[in-house]
């Protein structure tokens, strides 16, 4: 609603039922600024669209999303090509937005990811290596940029006491984040997205307090909360892609080079922080250093935790 520059009563809504009536009032208004940024074309000649069914309404985060179905009458001959330019930077509301793209056209199926620097698809000319490098580099990205499962590993590296027990904790970490990763992006699982940001965020807590306090001691109670925590850490990895159908095997692909991706980028923060954690625990600085991190992560997390408690309007 906010991108198509409707009133403001329009994108403030806040009930489903005022989202969806107003969803209905603006239809042409919606159905324009999507048709005018997404287009599938055949050779050089587009297609044109209908939207099928109302629009419905799909919340994600703190933001309400329309829904829309369309079908595309296309003219006989060439291939197939998909372009996207939905929220362009330029509408200020958002940046560096990314369309994932599933598609099952003329007997080629296959996931992609557009960006504004590569908005176009040509389905049957992009190789599954360049299905797989893309969405490697989505993992990467996602979790650098995630700044909260950094500090939870973060919060990992600094409770370890040694590289077995950093090794044993990530691996942990990963195995379990890995299956509900997997679980939930193919559709097997589906927690909502109001449950998994806040306990992710109280995961971060949980892990840093006992850093402070010292009762982080292996093969007590840290790899079973580890793992745990985990769990739902990966049910977040999932909520970044945003998918809510089940998969396939094209889709599988995909998820595993997300997964590879955010697997390779957690080991390279591990071998460049580890290093420098045992080197600080070599002065007399460290355990000031240790504890001025963790109360910094401490006060993040419990604003996050704070701000993704879904409140009654």
């Amino acid at each position: 609603m906010k991108s198509a520059w409707l009133y403001a009563e329009a994108y403030e809504a806040k009930e489903r039922a005022e989202q969806l009536r107003q969803l209905a009032a603006n239809r042409d208004a919606v159905f324009g600024y999507v048709t005018r940024r997404f287009s599938v074309a055949r050779g050089d000649r587009p297609c044109v669209p209908r939207q099928v069914g109302e629009a419905d309404v799909h919340p994600r985060g703190k933001a309400a999303f329309a829904t829309l179905t369309l079908a595309y009458a296309c003219p006989d001959g060439g291939g197939p090509t998909i372009s996207s330019a939905l929220f362009p930077d330029a509408e200020s509301f958002v940046h560096s937005t990314q369309t994932l793209l599933r598609y099952d056209l003329d007997g080629d199926a296959g996931s992609a990811v557009l960006t504004a620097g590569s908005p176009t698809l040509r389905v049957g000319e992009r190789a599954a290596t360049g299905q797989i490098g893309e969405f490697f580099l989505l993992g990467v990205e996602h979790l650098v940029l995630g700044l909260d499962h950094v500090f939870f590993l973060l919060t990992l590296i600094i409770g370890a006491r040694g590289v077995r027990d950093v090794v044993v904790t990530a691996s942990a970490f990963t195995v379990a984040h890995s299956i509900t990763f997997l679980l939930a992006a193919m559709g097997v699982v589906n927690v909502p997205g109001a449950v998994v940001e806040p306990v992710i965020a109280a995961s971060i807590v949980v892990v840093a307090l006992a850093n402070l306090l010292g009762r982080d001691r292996p093969g007590a109670w840290r790899l079973p909360v580890v793992f745990a925590f985990g769990l739902m850490h990966g049910l977040g990895f999932a909520g970044a892609l945003d998918i809510r159908e089940s998969g396939s095997w094209e889709l599988l692909l995909s998820l595993l080079s997300f997964n590879v991706g955010i697997e390779v980028t957690q080991l390279a923060i591990i071998a460049v922080l580890f290093p420098l954690l045992v080197l600080l625990r070599r002065t007399a600085a460290a355990r000031w250093t240790s504890a001025a991190v963790s109360l910094s992560i401490v006060a993040v997390s419990l604003y996050w935790f704070l701000d993704r408690i879904p409140l009654p309007l």
